[in-house]
């Protein structure tokens, strides 16, 4: 009996099963990120009290192994993080509040310095920037004093989440031995122990994200700040200050606090301590790009810059700054799930290179 020819060539059946499966996983992420949307208020505590868990974790950890109870060992942890949180952000917005008048004034002095000597437009004054800049700050200032009981909604609103995600983040700190029972739980029948490779992989890599970024946003920070008071440029501890927070932004943060301290020192101190300053802020990211990132970041969260662009951008249209900042993170712990799966979940499986990711480019 003569068999019948398939209507399409092999090719194109397993170009139409792979297309098939991508529209898929495009469909499943879409109605994920959807939901997360619709379920913000839910979903920013749980994430934010991860990556709390991710970065006190190895305190955790070193506390219960030296015998302290793990609810102690979790609220002592708790507390920790907020003496640091607190103070840093006391620092940081102290900072920035002492100097911000003068670091906007040198910047308004920047742009015409540029304006003047490159002839960017014929009649343009910053002065006109900045009074089309002050109407527009006072239209949008006049919606917001309309909707004061708007604003008083979103600073409870912004309390809420943040009590909420220190709870979730006890939790998850007392109760993070539970996680592989869990897993195993939850999981289909047999795949236990592949949900819990994944889950491990996953953490470790938001893990390292965390315990690297704030180390080298440190280093970053007093390198950069202690450079511009050799140089006296004015506004250095806010201008370090900005550079602390804009590390959690990767690249985009970098560029945008070095600009600004550039623009400041040039309006200041002039052209010659404008390229010194340039050029520690180059020496800062030649630093953390060749040496701190490789020593002290983790190998699993070692991303092509590209994909980190284009998971920041994606973070950015989904949910603003919040989303630039939680985007790497989660871009990370999806490529390590990625990995365990290439393994096949087998432990003793022989690394592979770039785990998941691009190879780094440091």
């Amino acid at each position: 009996m003569q068999t019948q020819k398939p209507l399409l060539p092999d090719g194109a059946r397993r170009t139409a099963a792979w297309c098939g499966v991508l529209l898929l996983v495009a469909g499943v992420a879409a109605v994920a990120v959807w939901l997360c949307i619709a379920l913000k208020t839910a979903v920013t505590p749980v994430l934010l009290a991860l990556l709390g868990t991710a970065l006190l974790g190895p305190v955790h950890r070193r506390m219960t192994a030296h015998g302290v109870n793990r609810s102690l060992a979790a609220f002592v942890t708790c507390a920790l993080l907020v003496a640091v949180v607190g103070g840093a952000g006391y620092i940081v917005v102290s900072s920035l509040v002492e100097t911000g008048d003068q670091i906007v004034r040198s910047l308004k002095d920047a742009g015409q310095w540029v304006i003047d000597h490159f002839d960017v437009a014929d009649g343009t004054n910053v002065d006109d920037l900045e009074a089309n800049a002050r109407k527009l700050a006072e239209k949008f200032g006049a919606s917001a004093a309309g909707g004061l009981l708007t604003g008083i909604s979103l600073v409870g609103s912004l309390v809420a989440t943040s009590i909420l995600a220190l709870l979730l983040t006890f939790f998850f700190l007392r109760d993070s031995d539970r996680a592989a029972r869990l897993a195993h739980t939850v999981a289909p029948r047999g795949t236990g122990d592949m949900v819990e490779a994944m889950g491990r992989r996953a953490f470790e890599a938001v893990e390292g994200f965390m315990r690297g970024t704030t180390v080298i946003a440190l280093i970053d920070a007093v390198c950069i700040t202690v450079g511009l008071l050799i140089l006296r440029v004015p506004g250095a501890v806010g201008l370090g200050a900005l550079v602390l927070v804009g590390a959690y932004i990767p690249y985009l943060g970098a560029f945008i606090s070095g600009a600004v301290s550039v623009l400041v020192a040039l309006a200041d101190r002039g052209l010659v301590i404008a390229l010194w300053a340039l050029g520690v802020v180059l020496a800062v990211q030649v630093l953390e790009g060749h040496i701190l990132q490789p020593v002290i970041q983790s190998r699993t969260v070692q991303m092509h810059p590209a994909m980190i662009l284009i998971a920041l951008t994606a973070g950015a249209s989904v949910a603003g700054i919040l989303g630039m900042l939680l985007a790497v993170p989660l871009c990370a712990a999806v490529f390590g799930i990625l990995g365990e799966l290439r393994k096949g979940g087998h432990p003793d499986a022989p690394e592979e290179p770039a785990q998941g990711t691009f190879p780094s480019t440091s």
